[in-house]
């Protein structure tokens, strides 16, 4: 009934800042952006004079793998509340990657707030294997994952 994820979408307060967070310092590719407007956009999002800037990001060039879907709602405000791990909700977005620690090393030198050094580890015994990972947030405070698989 229900297939794959088609793509993750994260409510934003200022959608060209984000892009270029995600674009050039995640190193997401650009796919570009709609404008959603009009009865069915309200429909959607009920809400009356809904308009809303859309643009899409991925790190695959795989047509399988889901981008991210940045959304700015325009002529309405963003109720901006900080994400913790511990609330109801989507509580992060992961990305895969080969190097955690480079990634990691590149968001300290970009001044991005990591909660910590990428973590090893080792969930063989629960058949997930061994991984290395950390957490950090986007400019709206969204809490974002870096996950790497190990080697056994």
């Amino acid at each position: 009934m229900i297939g794959q994820i088609y793509h993750v979408g994260l409510t934003v307060s200022d959608l060209d800042r984000s892009v270029g967070f995600y674009r050039d310092v995640l190193g997401l590719q650009y796919q570009g952006e709609i404008l959603m407007e009009g009865k069915e956009t309200e429909a959607m999002f009920q809400r009356e004079n809904c308009k809303a800037r859309v643009a899409y990001l991925n790190g695959s060039t795989q047509l399988n793998m889901p981008p991210v879907e940045l959304i700015q709602f325009l002529e309405d405000e963003t109720n901006r509340k900080r994400m913790d791990l511990f609330t109801t909700s989507l509580s992060e977005l992961c990305f895969y990657t080969e190097d955690a620690d480079a990634i990691y090393q590149k968001l300290m030198e970009q001044g991005v707030e990591c909660f910590s050094t990428p973590q090893e580890f080792d969930f063989r015994q629960a058949g997930f294997g061994r991984s290395k990972a950390f957490y950090f947030r986007d400019p709206d405070g969204i809490i974002l994952e870096i996950m790497q698989p190990l080697e056994d």
